[in-house]
């Protein structure tokens, strides 16, 4: 099993953890979380884009003017793309882009993830977080102290005080081990994580 150090919020080592293999030491499949990704940003497109054709245009319908002897170009319509408010040449239209992954190529994306970012020593753990009140330059300090700038922060309860102290720093995005996706884990440099938290996604994903 691989050992991780354990940090207080004032960047002192206090203790190791020892991490499940079966979650945080497995083989890195680079293809899945590519398609973890590629799937997370397709499904969060709506899709609703819509523009008209030629043959869905308003006007038209008679020949602007004859086809020969005017020395100008021949015309079939006013509503070809070619004229000003004329249809869209390949207009976009509603669509579907969802891309559709199993629960198992989903769930071996993110064990790959977790398991990229504590090969790459960008893992820390912290015993606890907590704060006695709503304050960023509280969670601003912490992030200093552990010398992290872009991180992502994972949390097991829903602490608000947590929550709304990371809210307003650039850079920083907070989860609870229930929210946690590839596309975060792999955006942030440094997944930042507590112990209790660590212990709830051994649980639920191993």
């Amino acid at each position: 099993m691989a050992k991780v150090s354990v940090y207080n919020m004032e960047g002192q080592q206090v203790g190791e953890l020892e991490l499940n293999d079966a979650i945080f030491g497995v083989e890195v499949k680079n293809h899945l979380m590519h398609k973890s990704v590629v799937g997370q940003l397709a499904n969060s497109r709506q899709g609703t884009q819509s523009a008209k054709t030629r043959a869905e245009v308003r006007g038209g319908g008679a020949k602007p003017w004859k086809q020969k002897g005017t020395g100008r170009a021949r015309q079939g319509s006013i509503r070809s793309p070619q004229w000003k408010g004329g249809g869209v040449v390949f207009a976009p239209k509603p669509r579907d882009y969802s891309v559709k992954l199993n629960k198992k190529e989903k769930r071996s994306a993110l064990k790959s993830a977790l398991t990229a970012k504590v090969n790459d020593q960008k893992l820390i753990v912290l015993d606890q977080l907590a704060f006695d009140d709503i304050k960023t330059k509280s969670m601003i300090k912490v992030l200093e102290n552990l010398k992290v700038s872009k991180a992502l922060v994972v949390i097991a309860d829903n602490d608000k005080n947590v929550l709304l102290s990371a809210r307003n720093i650039a850079g920083v995005k907070t989860a609870l081990t229930n929210t946690i996706n590839v596309y975060d884990i792999l955006k942030y440099d440094t997944f930042l994580v507590t112990k209790d938290a660590v212990a709830t996604i051994e649980e639920v994903y191993a």
